[in-house]
C-alpha cells in the first residue's frame, strides 16, 4: 500500500499561489512597491512639507510652520534668474541635440547594416562607458585657452570668430571654459546618447511601406520627412528630450566645473542645503525641476505626443 507524502511548508505555499493568483501578485509587486513607496514618493513628500517652511532671519532656524514664503523667495531677482538661466540652457540643449540625433539615428535606422550598425552602436555607446567625471574635466581642458580646441580653431584661421563668440555679453567669456557655450557643449556631448537611442529605435519601427506610399503618390522628400516620419518618430523624440531636458535642469556638476560662475538649480540646491544651511529654500529649489518637468509632460500629452506610444 503506497503512502502519500507528506506535504512541507513550501509545498503548502506553492498550493496557496496557485489558489490564490492575487496572493501571488501581492507578494511579488509587495517588496518594490514598498520600496517605491517609501524610499521614492516618500522623499519626495519630505522634500515638498520641507519647502513649505521657513529660515527665522534673526536666528537662523528652521521654522516649522507652513507658509509660502520660501517659494516667495523664489521670484526675488537672484533666485529667478537661477531658474530661468537653467530653463534656457536645458531646452537649448534639448533642441540642439534633436537637430544633431536626428540625421544620425535616421542613417543608422534606414541604412546602416551589419558592421555599420554595430559601429553605430558602439560609437554612441562607447561615451558611457566611461566615467562622468572623466568627461566633464577632460573638455575642461578641451575648451581651456590653451587647449586642443583653440589650437585648431587658430590652426584654420577662425580665431577671430571665436573671439568675437566670447565677447559677446552673457554667453561669453575669457575662453570657452568658463563661458556659457562651453558649458552648453559639454551638456551637448553627456547627453546626446540619450537622444540618439530611443529616436533610432523610434525610426526602425517606421514602415517602409509608408515611406514607399508616399513616394508613390508624388510626395516630395521634405513632405515625407514632415507628414509621415516626423509624426511616427515623435514618441522617440519626446522620450529622448526628457532625458535631455530633465538631466540638464537637474546637473549641478557641469555647471560647477565648466563656465561662469552663474548658479544653475542643481548647484543652488547644493549650496542651500550645504554651507548656506537653508534646507526650505534648496527644497523649493528641489520642487522647481518637477514641476517644469510636469507641466512639459502636460503640454506634451495634450498635443498627442503620447498617442502613438
Amino acid at each position: 500500500m503506497m503512502q502519500v507524502a507528506r506535504k512541507g511548508p513550501w509545498a503548502a505555499l506553492s498550493d496557496l499561489f496557485w489558489r490564490r493568483p492575487g496572493v501571488l501578485l501581492i507578494v511579488l509587486l509587495g517588496p518594490p512597491l514598498i520600496w517605491l513607496v517609501v524610499i521614492y514618493i516618500g522623499s519626495l513628500v519630505a522634500l515638498l512639507v520641507q519647502s513649505f517652511f521657513s529660515i527665522d532671519e534673526f536666528s537662523g532656524l528652521i521654522t516649522h510652520e507652513f507658509t509660502l514664503k520660501t517659494y516667495g523667495e523664489l521670484l526675488r531677482p537672484s533666485n529667478f534668474d537661477i531658474i530661468l538661466r537653467t530653463t534656457l540652457m536645458a531646452a537649448s540643449v534639448t533642441i540642439a541635440s534633436a537637430f544633431i540625433a536626428f540625421p544620425i539615428a535616421y542613417y543608422a535606422a534606414r541604412y546602416a547594416t551589419g558592421r555599420m550598425k554595430a559601429f553605430f552602436y558602439l560609437g554612441v555607446m562607447l561615451p558611457l562607458w566611461s566615467s562622468y567625471l572623466v568627461k566633464v574635466y577632460a573638455w575642461k581642458l578641451i575648451l581651456a585657452k590653451e587647449g586642443i580646441l583653440n589650437w585648431a580653431i587658430d590652426g584654420i584661421g577662425a580665431s577671430a570668430v571665436l573671439n568675437g563668440l566670447l565677447a559677446l555679453p552673457v554667453i561669453g567669456g575669457n575662453s570657452l571654459s568658463v563661458s556659457y557655450v562651453g558649458t552648453f557643449l559639454v551638456f551637448l556631448y553627456v547627453w546626446l546618447p540619450y537622444m540618439i537611442l530611443p529616436l533610432q529605435a523610434a525610426l526602425e519601427r517606421v514602415p517602409r511601406n509608408l515611406l514607399e506610399a508616399s513616394d508613390d503618390l508624388g510626395a516630395q522628400s521634405r513632405q515625407t520627412l514632415r507628414y509621415v516620419i516626423l509624426p511616427l518618430a515623435l514618441p522617440g523624440l519626446i522620450a529622448g528630450s526628457i532625458f535631455t531636458f530633465s538631466l540638464t535642469l537637474g546637473d549641478y556638476i557641469i555647471p560647477q566645473i565648466v563656465g561662469s560662475s552663474r548658479l544653475f538649480i542643481g548647484q543652488a540646491v547644493y549650496a542651500h542645503q550645504g554651507t548656506a544651511g537653508n534646507i526650505p529654500l534648496a527644497a523649493a529649489f528641489a520642487v522647481v525641476p518637477i514641476v517644469i518637468m510636469g507641466l512639459y509632460l502636460w503640454a506634451a500629452k495634450r498635443k498627442g505626443a503620447f498617442d502613438a506610444l
